[in-house]
């Protein structure tokens, strides 16, 4: 079939067809280190993971760049509002500098426990000012450009495909207006590619600049790094949904406006997490400007581990919206835990034989060419999971080589399944099936009752004893000479 990807570019499902055969260049917006990520934060990331480890498994080779936003950014994205660092800094008596590096290390300390990997390149907008300034340089050599007020404005009027991503046109947005507008703007949508004093008088970080003493707008941040570290035509930008009506939309005016060349050709989009407030009528989405989130820590001091969320997270379609609840999370973690669960049956039940992935039977290879489909058509990981899931319940098909299956597909979903179902296993004890313990009489009865069902193909009796030995923290594994138990 062939990976195919839903372009926000064009909203269409189209073939992936990498610009340099067998290599896959890809951008993903990174965080503005000003606050904890929250848990809808964190979900671009958790998708972001998916396409790396995709096209990875699918046999390419990538090269993976992201951002860290530790250059002002304002509270709006149409150069409105406070200044988020600046914001930060003074809450906390520190430097901006300090508060950047404070909340990068976090980022990436959630980033390891959601078992996400690092990017190939991560750039700190900090350390790449030169390259944002020649950037505006040649954006403005190509008449896109006006001073007012001290400030350096990018023209839309002048880039005729201005708003392209988001369907918007220019005409509409000419005649446009806003609250609050900047009075030095031509047109409303107009935006500031670098700032001087005139805008903020006590900016923490400036720099030395043709246009004055100042700072970069946050849109050419991201325009300029992706340029430096994948060229000026690569292959894939991701983001959330809320950068496509300016923020991605500016970063496209400022690439294709400074080389005169398409820039990108596949822009992917991520969904919101959700939640619903007691007193709202319908879900929000997570907001640290309104104080409505849930940082990753957050889940773990309630219990859950963090592999609980990214296992609830895949069970949603990337482009789709998700609702989040603490019943939400319950499920997810008890779907997670008698998933590991079963794998543990399976290692004890393989006692340690193996399977060569280059010779598996003709079951094994058609639950791995689903998967694989599943992931080519638009990283459909609701579908992936399910095969995960088919698999380590599928009794005709021996445990080593379903261990070698879920071993193939945890390349690509990373839910440390094996790793798991080891830690469970050495955690627990055999029980021998003949004891003198009165309350291991009573568990091997319900075993035996289980298995009088199963015979009598009573399905429903079985598992209820199942689940209720489970609730006892029983684990009950069906072998070949009958069924043993384990207490955890």
């Amino acid at each position: 079939m062939g990976l195919r990807l839903y372009n926000t570019m064009g909203r269409e499902m189209q073939d992936f067809v990498p610009i340099k055969e067998g290599y896959a260049g890809f951008y993903g917006c990174g965080p503005t280190v000003y606050n904890y990520a929250h848990i809808g934060n964190l979900r671009p990331y958790v998708f972001l993971d998916i396409l790396d480890r995709t096209l990875t498994y699918l046999g390419y080779s990538i090269k993976h760049v992201m951002n860290i936003t530790d250059i002002g950014h304002l509270s709006g994205d149409n150069d409105k509002g406070e200044d988020k660092m600046l914001k930060t800094a003074r809450e906390r008596h520190e430097s901006v500098l300090e508060v950047a590096c404070f909340y990068t290390d976090a980022f990436f300390k959630d980033i390891d426990r959601l078992n996400i990997r690092h990017p190939d390149v991560v750039c700190k907008a900090t350390e790449h000012v030169p390259e944002m300034i020649d950037l505006i340089r040649r954006i403005e050599a190509n008449g896109h450009t006006y001073t007012a007020g001290g400030n350096l404005y990018y023209d839309i009027t002048t880039f005729p495909d201005y708003g392209k991503l988001a369907n918007l046109k220019l005409d509409d947005l000419k005649a446009g207006a806003r609250i609050d507008i900047d009075k030095n703007k031509r047109n409303p949508y107009d935006f500031v590619l670098w700032f001087t004093k005139s805008k903020f008088e006590n900016q923490a970080l400036v720099w030395d600049s043709p246009w004055g003493r100042g700072y970069p707008g946050w849109h050419i941040e991201c325009a300029a790094m992706s340029i430096k570290y994948l060229g000026e035509h690569f292959d894939i930008h991701t983001g959330g949904i809320d950068h496509i009506p300016i923020h991605h939309t500016n970063e496209i005016a400022e690439a294709e406006g400074a080389t005169g060349k398409k820039w990108v050709n596949y822009w992917l989009h991520n969904e919101f997490l959700v939640i619903k407030n007691d007193d709202s009528k319908s879900p929000d989405k997570m907001s640290k400007s309104t104080g409505n989130f849930l940082t990753l820590q957050s889940l773990i001091d309630k219990g859950y581990d963090a592999l609980d969320y990214r296992f609830f997270l895949l069970g949603a379609h990337y482009r789709s919206q998700i609702m989040f609840s603490w019943a939400a999370m319950d499920s997810a973690k008890n779907a997670r835990k008698a998933l590991v669960q079963r794998i543990a049956r399976l290692e004890e039940a393989a006692a340690g034989k193996t399977a060569d992935k280059k010779n598996l039977p003709e079951s094994a290879k058609n639950y791995l060419a689903d998967f694989k489909k599943d992931l080519e058509n638009d990283l459909s990981t609701p579908q992936a999971m399910r095969e995960l899931q088919t698999v380590v319940k599928d009794s005709s098909v021996t445990p080593e080589i379903s261990l070698a299956v879920v071993r193939e597909m945890d390349k690509v979903l990373a839910l440390k399944l094996e790793e798991t179902a080891k830690k469970l296993s050495d955690q627990t004890a055999p029980v021998e099936v003949h004891s003198n313990d009165p309350e291991a009489d009573a568990i091997n009865s319900m075993v035996e009752k289980r298995t009088a069902a199963k015979k009598a193909k009573d399905w429903a009796t079985a598992d209820k004893i199942r689940d209720e030995l489970a609730l006892q923290g029983i684990i009950v594994t069906d072998t070949a000479d009958g069924s043993v138990w384990i207490r955890k």
